[in-house]
């Protein structure tokens, strides 16, 4: 009798991870007044930073970007699909520059923390297309993928600041330079 209540839970439980659907999908919305969407064939530029200088600090500028996403799930006729957008985005009026200290080279260390941010984002993507979903665990496990990933962002953001020291220290932002831009190659190829 054992035997058969098992059974007959294993065919139930099977059947039950068997009807749910997931969909990851990028989200490239259209800029709004405010926010560019993460786009790898459009460059940040000054007029973007639109924000006011904080505080004197070691900075010339501070780009303001992140990750996000929308999660729904939808239950049907005995069949759940989950669809998960996910975007990466910067702000235009947290984000700003000193005036008169608008460079190249500091344009290109900024960019480069936007593409940190969709790095890191890429990484969200792959850990969710990794992930095991059911219908009753989809929302933990979308909350601590993206709790890891801002994490492993703010690790990453902290370590390209600090080590290149806001940029100032140009043999180690080139250092920077070529492992983002080898990340971001790696990145597109999939």
């Amino acid at each position: 009798m054992k035997k058969i209540l098992f059974f007959i839970f294993l065919a139930a439980s099977l059947h039950s991870f068997a009807q749910v659907t997931v969909a990851i999908n990028w989200v490239q919305r259209v800029p709004g007044r405010d926010t560019i969407f993460y786009n790898p064939d459009t460059k940040l530029s000054w007029p973007d930073f639109k924000g006011k200088p904080g505080k004197p600090s070691e900075a010339i500028a501070v780009t303001a970007s992140g990750l996000g996403y929308q999660a729904s799930m939808r239950y049907s006729k005995g069949k759940t699909d989950i669809v998960i957008d996910v975007y990466c985005y910067f702000s235009k009026k947290n984000s700003w520059v000193r005036p008169g200290r608008q460079s190249d080279y500091a344009l290109t260390h900024e960019q480069h923390h936007f593409d940190v941010t969709y790095i890191a984002t890429d990484l969200f993507v792959q850990k969710l297309r990794a992930a095991k979903f059911t219908k009753t665990n989809y929302e933990d496990v979308v909350n601590k993928i993206y709790a890891e990933c801002c994490d492993q962002l703010e690790k990453m953001q902290n370590a390209y600041d600090g080590q290149t020291k806001n940029g100032q220290l140009k043999n180690i932002q080139a250092e920077w330079n070529n492992k983002i831009d080898k990340q971001l190659e790696l990145t597109a190829s999939k």
